[in-house]
């Protein structure tokens, strides 16, 4: 089961950065596409079953942010990455600002990656 859902969970981070990714493209060319009823759904039932299967992964495989402190980093840095996203696809007045703000958030969902892969708060000491 536990590979099962991990599989879930390294699909769902593709399709999540995938959809991100391409939502700001759209955004950023004022495409019509993101002002599609399903562009306002499928990325958070992605995000939505992302979660469920990491706090799913955690809970089968007995870690904590308590207990493994790679994974408090990962969920500090998802907090930044959907703050990030936020101002990028909804609070930026500016292009200026939405571009800055979705680079920033890209770059943090590489450093969650990263920790992920690692199981290092700062992943490029592991290399």
């Amino acid at each position: 089961m536990t590979v099962l859902l991990k599989y879930i969970h390294v699909a769902c981070v593709a399709a999540s950065y995938i959809l991100f990714f391409l939502r700001g493209v759209w955004l950023m060319r004022d495409s019509p596409i993101m002002r599609q009823r399903w562009m306002k759904i499928i990325p958070h039932a992605v995000d939505t079953l992302l979660l469920a299967s990491a706090v799913l992964l955690a809970w089968q495989m007995d870690i904590s942010p308590f207990k493994a402190p790679w994974l408090l980093a990962k969920i500090i840095a998802l907090l930044a990455y959907v703050g990030l996203g936020f101002v990028a696809i909804r609070l930026a007045k500016t292009p200026h600002t939405r571009l800055i703000a979705w680079l920033a958030a890209q770059a943090v969902f590489f450093y969650i990656v990263a920790v992920a892969v690692t199981k290092e708060v700062l992943p490029w000491q592991a290399l």
